[in-house]
């Protein structure tokens, strides 16, 4: 398996996180998470670690409003021009109900304007950080779309808090959704999203929310009880034409593997029954038990448990990093859920997906869809939207 990882994630340096009593510290999302990952897959021999293509801009706008981008580019230079001598740029004001999305021109209120939280700062190297972050993931799709059966995003910073028009949970450009997004433009007709992160992935759901092309399903401690405590809830299934297409788990603190796998198996049921040309996996390794942010508690063998069983559907699938925040655990964790997604079995395809080969929506899918190396397409349904793998 192939993993993608940048340097330029520890440009995203010296942040700060307010907690309790204390005034500030080193904030959990640091760079040494992804060095750590990176260090135990050279050490692991798990494969070879490439680096990440460059992408145009108009990648992040597939789903990324054009002034969020343009804030994300431009606030460190804003806030350095303002005269704040804070060695992070962070909101201290937010929108509130009543209040107006007004266009200021105060980097300060541009901050509360494009975050949900004060968790999010900015340095001097964030923007090319999160940046190289969302290419990172954009090359793992291409991997999966050139036939790699499994691929490894290691991206820092995460993405799944992130929605179209704000930062928050440590996330700026949501990297799992671009990635998902680019499958799709690249010619599949369905991507199915798992989020096993710790936290719900809020982003994600809100960018996919009204849509019936991607199926997003979070597994994630209850919100009621935890972050992002606003979003997350069983009765969210989507709107519109993303009605029944949104899916999430809501779990109880002390969650053990026997609850999380009957979670997990159900979660992969629907996405057997979406059947989706691929799986994008949002990895937050915070359900570790030794993680500072967890109150679940499943262990390393409960990790690669997890892969492992994601495994047994054959999709194609791109990990992408999300949560994490056990330096010393989160480099082994992420080896040993990858090395269960791979030992547990064959791939249903042995070449992937060609997918500018999809098939013309006004033939019959029995015609099969230009798969490589495995099983043609049949209808089952009598229409395209019954097509399945056969």
């Amino acid at each position: 398996m192939k993993t993608v990882y940048s340097e330029d994630h520890n440009l995203h340096a010296g942040l700060l996180d307010p907690r309790g009593g204390e005034a500030w510290r080193e904030s959990s999302e640091c760079p040494a998470r992804a060095n750590n990952v990176a260090s135990e897959i050279r050490e692991q021999q798990l494969g070879e670690i490439v680096v990440p293509q460059p992408f145009d801009e108009s990648k992040y706008l597939r789903l990324h409003a054009p002034d969020y981008l343009e804030f994300l580019k431009t606030v460190w230079d804003d806030w350095v021009d303002s005269g704040e001598n804070s060695p992070n740029a962070r909101p201290d004001t937010f929108v509130g109900a009543g209040m107006r999305y007004a266009d200021t021109r105060s980097v300060v209120g541009r901050l509360g304007r494009y975050s949900f939280d004060a968790t999010t700062p900015f340095v001097a190297g964030s923007w090319q950080a999160i940046r190289a972050s969302a290419d990172v993931a954009l090359t793992g799709a291409e991997l999966i779309r050139g036939g790699d059966r499994h691929a490894f995003s290691a991206c820092r910073p995460p993405g799944h808090h992130a929605t179209a028009t704000y930062c928050g949970g440590y996330c700026y450009l949501n990297n799992n959704a671009l990635a998902a997004q680019s499958l799709l433009d690249g010619g599949a007709s369905r991507i199915a999203i798992l989020d096993v992160d710790y936290h719900h992935g809020n982003g994600t759901q809100s960018l996919f929310y009204r849509r019936n092309d991607v199926l997003t399903i979070s597994l994630h401690a209850d919100p009621a009880l935890e972050y992002p405590h606003f979003l997350g809830y069983a009765d969210e299934p989507g709107e519109g034409e993303g009605h029944g297409f949104n899916l999430n788990i809501p779990l109880d603190f002390g969650t053990g593997w026997d609850v999380y796998e009957t979670a997990l198996r159900d979660a992969l049921s629907h996405i057997e029954r979406f059947s989706p040309d691929a799986l994008v996996v949002a990895l937050g390794l915070d359900t570790f038990s030794g993680d500072p942010t967890t109150h679940f508690d499943l262990t390393t063998d409960d990790v690669e448990r997890m892969g492992a069983t994601i495994s047994t559907r054959g999709l194609p699938t791109l990990v992408v990093l999300a949560g994490g925040y056990s330096v010393e655990w989160i480099g082994r964790n992420s080896v040993r859920f990858l090395h269960g997604l791979e030992a547990a079995g064959a791939p249903v395809f042995a070449a992937g997906i060609p997918f500018a080969l999809v098939c013309d929506r006004a033939t019959r899918c029995n015609v099969g869809h230009g798969i490589t190396g495995g099983s043609p397409w049949t209808d089952t349904a009598g229409a395209h939207g019954g097509c399945r793998r056969g």
